[in-house]
């Protein structure tokens, strides 16, 4: 469903298999080609620790700051498709992935359905999220 306004929102990116910064260039690209969505800014990318799950390599980490005039539900719609693409497998809840898309923080809307809650109910726990949108936010980033 299209909503008339933009709405500015913040994706979470990662990835721990393969080319983890190509899936994460790529990520970008084919997020900024969903229609009515635009990536504005992106955060520098961070190696994290995973946190919870099987044992698995590090990731790399970012932010980006997104314009939509997607509904919410339709851009996890899109950045899931994404993930798909990019040869994402859900076989074991927490564990490696080639690209990881989360939707963050949406406008000023708070959801809470079973496939998507906003904010993202973990952000304030992962450092590498809380860097990214402090950068975003002063404008020390890629566009």
């Amino acid at each position: 469903m299209m909503r008339n306004k933009t709405t500015v929102a913040y994706i979470g990116v990662g990835s721990n298999l393969g080319d983890r910064k190509g899936n994460i260039e790529k990520a970008r690209k084919l997020v900024n080609l969903i229609k009515d969505t635009s990536v504005k800014k992106n955060s520098s990318i961070h190696e994290t620790e995973p946190v919870g799950g099987p044992m698995q390599g590090a990731f790399l980490n970012g932010v980006m700051e997104i314009e939509t005039r997607l509904d919410p539900l339709r851009l996890l719609e899109e950045l899931k498709h994404i993930e798909a693409f990019l040869g994402r497998k859900r076989a074991l809840r927490n564990g490696p992935r080639t690209i990881d898309l989360d939707i963050l923080l949406y406008g000023d809307k708070r959801i809470k359905k079973r496939n998507l809650v906003i904010p993202h109910p973990r952000m304030h726990k992962r450092e590498f999220v809380l860097r990214g949108l402090r950068e975003i936010k002063r404008g020390q980033v890629s566009s």
